[in-house]
């Protein structure tokens, strides 16, 4: 199973530039630094500091355009030449968005990660988080490789709804953090399978008691109970495996993952369904089954 890059979240993306238009009406007016230098004997004079009102909004212009490294240089330019005011800290956020949508996710990191450092109690903070996360969220591989990114995804949206949680990215960061995890359990049962083919019973077990301890949220459940079930038979562990079968059974009694366990313990001889509480299993499931 392969964890398809989901498209950008249009509600969140409007959200934020509707808030980052308004924002260019509704912020005051930086009255422009006068300033001038002169460079050796010439006297040659350096241009003066422009407006941040002015250098913003170009750079929103060039943003709805799609123009994305030319907007990201106005919002440099607001951040270098007026850090201290409302339109340089809204500047960060804008290159942050700028990056993201031009998929240039680890710049958005960076830069999302500088602006909830310096603004951490901004309105604005929780959709910073937000666009650090889908930054990873976007870059989740396919499930045969490394999943430390989906890992990194899944911190950053539980930021988003442990810090903000009534913020409006909240619910939104919760349903993509279910998806990562369910990421993760995939990777989970796909080595526990290849351990399971090759007779490492033991090195599958551990694999599916990842699964079953800490994804027990995500459709990865059912077959993990069902490969522990096959994998204890194997090795002769029978209580361990009509533990497994007794809360497959359960939780999930119309399961064909249940339907085959039933017939691989009917097939090893093996007495049905009956829960041992002091497993690791049913420890894992208390208040589930209990």
């Amino acid at each position: 199973m392969s964890l398809r890059t989901p498209s950008h979240p249009s509600s969140a993306r409007g959200r934020g530039l509707r808030s980052a238009l308004l924002l260019a009406v509704a912020l005051p007016l930086v009255a422009p630094l006068a300033g001038c230098s002169y460079f050796n004997s010439n006297k040659e004079e350096f241009a003066p500091d422009e407006p941040a009102d002015k250098l913003y909004n170009e750079g929103l212009g060039y943003l709805n355009a799609g123009s994305y490294d030319e907007a990201k240089k106005k919002f440099a330019e607001v951040d270098r030449q007026h850090p201290y005011t409302e339109w340089g800290r809204k500047s960060v956020l804008m290159t942050t968005y700028a990056n993201y949508r031009s998929g240039n996710y680890t710049e958005a990191i960076t830069n999302g990660n500088r602006y909830v450092q310096l603004h951490p109690t901004s309105p604005d903070a929780a959709y910073a988080q937000y666009l650090i996360g889908m930054s990873y969220y976007n870059q989740v591989p396919d499930i045969s490789r490394d999943q430390e990114r989906t890992a990194k995804a899944i911190a950053a949206f539980d930021e988003v709804q442990r810090r903000w949680p009534e913020s409006e990215y909240a619910a939104e960061a919760r349903k993509k953090m279910q998806i990562a995890r369910d990421q993760l359990a995939g990777k989970e049962m796909q080595v526990g399978r290849f351990y399971l083919a090759r007779r490492d019973y033991t090195g599958a077990i551990n694999r599916f008691r990842v699964v079953v301890s800490q994804y027990q949220q995500t459709r990865h459940i059912e077959e993990a109970l069902h490969r522990l079930v096959e994998a204890y038979l194997a090795l002769g562990i029978a209580a361990e495996a009509q533990t497994a079968a007794a809360i497959l059974g359960h939780n999930f009694p119309d399961s064909e993952w249940y339907k085959r366990s039933y017939a691989l313990m009917n097939q090893g001889g093996v007495q049905q369904a009956q829960e041992n509480t002091g497993s690791w299993i049913s420890r894992a499931f208390r208040g589930v089954t209990g």
